[in-house]
């Protein structure tokens, strides 16, 4: 069975092969990419290209999405699995683009447990088993909208990654040789320095968005891992660690950065 697997893989990568020519011209614009070798392309080209075979592309309102948007996409996603598998996006078949920010219905609660309902802008959504929404304006090649060291690309297939074993609550599907006490821990103490310095008004390099819960903790601290690993391991060296077993990649190692 893995033998016909693997002949399948093959022939859907021969027969969906995203054109070299517009290969080069997405991944060129991507600098979370250019630290990868010749080979980690060569497997991000074939990822990519099956993973557009798999997941359709649409655009909301009218927005027109192009073969260069969906290859930038589609790669930025695909590294994150590079070493993982495209099995890790089951269970799930559409990525929608925005032109800009859209906006959905949000609840807050007050101090006084009143909730007050109101819209919010996002620049990306993950809903477990259904799509990954984001707006084209935040995920375009270097856009960084919360700063250097932000995707909001990576951001929302972490999310995605986290699901796979329910709610996004920052413990995805760990691999067997991985120790589930001592990845807790590594994020959960990282958690709680990052959310005391943030209550002390004490510096961080790290988007304040991370605090908000386990799981943005997880898809922040994801972005970090690849766009700027220097910075996450110098702040957080045991997550660092954790997120390179997870991934089974070492940026630092590849970039320098």
């Amino acid at each position: 069975m893995n033998r016909l697997r693997l002949l399948w893989r093959r022939h859907i990568v021969e027969r969906h092969r995203i054109p070299a020519p517009l290969w080069y011209s997405a991944i060129s614009q991507l600098r979370v990419v250019e630290p990868l070798d010749a080979a980690e392309r060569q497997r991000l080209h074939d990822l990519a290209s099956r993973f557009l075979r798999a997941k359709t592309m649409v655009g909301a309102h009218d927005l027109e999405v192009t073969d260069e948007m969906r290859v930038s996409i589609a790669a930025q996603a695909c590294l994150l699995i590079l070493n993982l598998g495209l099995d890790y996006y089951t269970g799930w078949y559409e990525v929608i683009v925005y032109a800009r920010g859209f906006l959905v219905d949000a609840e807050e609660y007050d101090d006084a447990g009143v909730v007050h309902r109101h819209a919010q802008e996002l620049d990306g959504e993950a809903w477990e088993s259904g799509p990954v929404i984001l707006s084209w304006q935040d995920a375009r090649p270097g856009a960084r909208p919360h700063g250097e060291g932000s995707n909001v690309v990576l951001h929302e297939f972490a999310h995605k990654l986290d699901m796979l074993n329910g709610a996004a609550n920052g413990m995805p599907p760990l691999h067997e040789n991985m120790s589930r006490p001592e990845w807790t821990e590594a994020l959960s103490s990282a958690y709680r320095d990052l959310n005391e310095r943030l209550d002390q008004n004490r510096p961080i390099d790290i988007d304040p968005y991370a605090a908000e819960s386990p799981a943005e903790f997880f898809a922040v601290l994801t972005e970090l891992f690849f766009e700027a690993p220097r910075r996450l391991f110098d702040a957080y060296p045991r997550v660092y660690h954790a997120l390179m077993e997870f991934y089974r990649q070492d940026p630092m190692r590849r970039s320098g950065r």
